[in-house]
């Protein structure tokens, strides 16, 4: 047996077993295609050796390629393509044997190999959209030469992998073995071995292509993928694959795969994958942190935030009791949450059986004492600091010691809260976004006497639940809504200046965000963004808000809850301006002595984005934020910040600090202290978090 760095050879009789070792998911690293490629040329040497087996050491076969590879010049990035051209060429039949996962460039490998076999719990898939880029070794040709045009375009548009128990259906894997992989995949490489012409995808011809098909593909990722650029080139190059020879578009592919990793849209995605994987690392919080053990849970309200909460955890099969004021507000949030997961159960998500067991899961009750054998309590109570004081006071004389006390409090000074109790270290904020049953963002909010343990418990219940959890500080709104409130004042100044609703709305759909501030808020409610401006001008000791938006509110208009808010709603829920509004805001326009100026798209944005990042850097600078790149993990998942730019921040280093320092002083703001800073240093968000991760 040979030992290279990070492939193992071993022999088995007359087949010839590449072990790719490469832990924890066998990424295609430096080294591993050397690897392969020693193997192979041994293998093409021995007359011996009838057969070449590759297979993946530990939990997988290949996860896919190293992305921090990524930017590296092509003469030392792993050389995928030249292992993919050995395998396509060699002379003896190679076998590709499946487990875990193949994915990316690790499904293109085992696509040049003549055969894959697969254990029937392995997945299949070509995600690289995700991360702004497309299959760069091959997979835009052969994939649609082995299972179709129409079901390789869903896999690389979507990204989502497919079973193997799937793929054997479709062609894609030639075999599955149900008992040991490696001793299946020999007895199988033995019984191919004689077989000539060893069959290559390459030479396969494309099944299913119309220009219908590609015409209603590319109709179809203008809204799927509004605005990004890798969706289009894969549908070009799999039409290239369909129409062109294989060397044709093996050429282009090349081509256009460095097109879209140079691109500002994969560095964005690119940033965000890693950011998101940062935002989970706590510092001065060890790996051996002791965890509580959760194990049934508790919702105070039933309305659609707590409704929404308690999915969550009956998803992940925890026991849920909720606790409602009155018999019709149970009734009712019970009803809305059964009708949530029956919609789910028409569309396929769930069958009924899964929703009768969630359902079965959750104790309803008009009795607060029945919190006591939770491990964690959450409310999601009205948002008034006396009311949940008051709430978090009996929750303490009833919960049991060990229990987690949390609230879901959007703006409230969550220290406050914990001090009405005798276990503040017990205390801490779990915001959710709304729906929360949806929403993939939990804003972990540690108050100044949460504990280590508290904390810790939290992060890992945020990913056994599904969500992505970022751990915040406690000021008021904390990272997220601190830095919307002030989006949202910098958007209505804009209409006081003279832009319409409707065109500040339409310059953020253009950005890439599916909704735009106006939008937004008539959907969380305005109503709700109201009482929080009265709440902040008393604690300032100002008059009672009297902007054009608070007197819409006036009218009695709150939003899509109501039919009609700064818009008016159909059945569909789409916006329609109304007209009595806009006479509104030209009333008060006119009251204010303003004279009404045209804002073009350009500037609404550029004063949104730079609103957003400058408040982002002073929320760093003061620490409420870990990392700059927490911050756009937020916006990201919070708040519908296109993935693929990266959220707020990075966008910002992406158009250079300097100019949002330039623009922000152009319309009236005062750059923060750290924005500048950077900015005059030539530095970036990125350089701030490695910065502050040297200590």
């Amino acid at each position: 047996m040979t030992q290279t760095p990070l492939v193992e050879q071993s022999r088995h009789d007359d087949i010839l077993v590449l072990t790719i070792q490469n832990p924890p998911v066998n990424a295609f690293s430096p080294g591993v295609p050397e690897g392969l490629k020693a193997g192979l040329s041994a293998a093409a040497a021995d007359e011996g050796i009838a057969a070449v087996v590759i297979i993946g050491g530990g939990r997988t076969f290949v996860a896919g390629a190293d992305i921090k590879t990524f930017g590296l010049p092509r003469e030392q990035a792993p050389d995928l393509r030249g292992t993919v051209q050995q395998l396509d060429a060699f002379p003896k039949p190679t076998v590709a044997a499946l487990h875990g996962t193949a994915l990316g460039g690790g499904l293109e490998l085992a696509l040049a190999c003549a055969y894959r076999v697969a254990v029937p719990g392995a997945r299949l898939g070509l995600p690289e959209v995700k991360l702004g880029v497309l299959p760069g070794a091959g997979g835009t040709g052969r994939l649609p030469r082995v299972v179709g045009v129409q079901k390789a375009l869903d896999m690389m548009l979507s990204g989502t992998p497919i079973p193997a128990t799937e793929a054997r259906e479709l062609g894609l894997v030639d075999e599955l073995i149900e008992g040991d992989l490696l001793e299946g995949a020999v007895a199988f490489a033995r019984r191919v071995a004689g077989q000539r012409p060893i069959p290559r995808v390459s030479e396969r011809s494309v099944q299913g292509a119309t220009p219908e098909l590609f015409a209603a593909a590319r109709e179809a990722i203008q809204k799927s993928h509004r605005g990004q650029l890798s969706p289009a080139l894969i549908v070009d190059l799999v039409e290239l694959a369909a129409t062109r020879p294989f060397e044709e578009g093996w050429q282009a592919e090349a081509q256009k795969f460095m097109e879209a990793r140079e691109s500002p849209q994969s560095r964005g995605l690119r940033h965000i994958f890693f950011a998101e994987r940062e935002s989970a690392k706590i510092p001065g919080l060890g790996k051996d942190t002791p965890l509580l053990n959760i194990r049934a849970v508790g919702v105070i309200g039933a309305g659609t935030m707590g409704g929404g909460i308690a999915m969550n955890f009956l998803n992940a099969g925890l026991p849920v009791t909720i606790v409602e004021t009155s018999q019709e507000a149970l009734d009712r949030g019970l009803s809305v949450l059964r009708r949530n997961y029956e919609s789910s159960a028409k569309k396929g998500r769930l069958t009924l059986d899964e929703v009768e067991r969630r359902m079965a899961l959750l104790t309803p009750t008009l009795e607060m004492t029945d919190l006591g054998g939770a491990d964690l309590i959450i409310e999601a109570v009205f948002e008034d600091m006396a009311v949940k004081k008051a709430l978090f006071t009996r929750l303490d004389g009833l919960a049991r010691d060990s229990a987690i006390l949390a609230t879901n409090t959007s703006t409230l000074d969550v220290n406050e809260i914990a001090a009405v109790t005798s276990r503040p270290e017990q205390v801490i904020g779990l915001h959710f976004f709304s729906p929360a049953n949806v929403m993939k963002l939990l804003e972990i909010v540690r108050a100044e006497k949460t504990s280590d343990t508290v904390l810790a418990t939290c992060m890992a219940l945020a990913r056994r639940i599904g969500k992505v959890g970022v751990v915040v500080g406690v000021c008021d709104g904390f990272v997220g809504n601190r830095m919307v409130h002030r989006y949202g004042e910098e958007a209505r100044r804009l209409v006081e200046e003279g832009a319409s609703p409707e065109a500040v709305d339409a310059a953020m759909n253009a950005l890439g965000l599916p909704m735009g501030p106006f939008q937004m808020t008539d959907m969380a409610g305005l109503d709700i963004g109201y009482a929080i401006r009265v709440h902040r001008a008393q604690q300032r000791g100002e008059p009672e808000p009297d902007g054009w938006l608070d007197r819409i509110v006036k009218t009695g208009r709150k939003g899509q809850k109501t039919g009609g808010g700064i818009y008016d709603y159909d059945d569909t829920r789409r916006p329609r301006p109304n007209a009595d509004m806009q006479a509104l805001i030209e009333a008060y326009r006119a009251e204010k002595g303003v004279t009404p100026r045209t804002v073009s798209a350009d500037e609404i944005t550029r004063r949104l984005t730079g609103t957003l990042i400058n408040e982002g850097a002073r929320i760093l600078d003061e620490g409420i934020a870990q990392r700059a790149g927490d911050i756009d993990v937020i916006y990201v998942y919070g708040y519908g910040f296109p993935a693929y730019r990266g959220g707020p921040m990075h966008s910002a280093g992406e158009q250079g600090l300097q100019r949002v320092v330039e623009d922000l002083k152009q319309y009236g703001h005062t750059p923060a202290p750290l924005l500048e800073r950077l900015a005059r240093e030539g530095k970036t968000f990125a350089d701030f978090d490695r910065e502050r991760a040297r200590g």
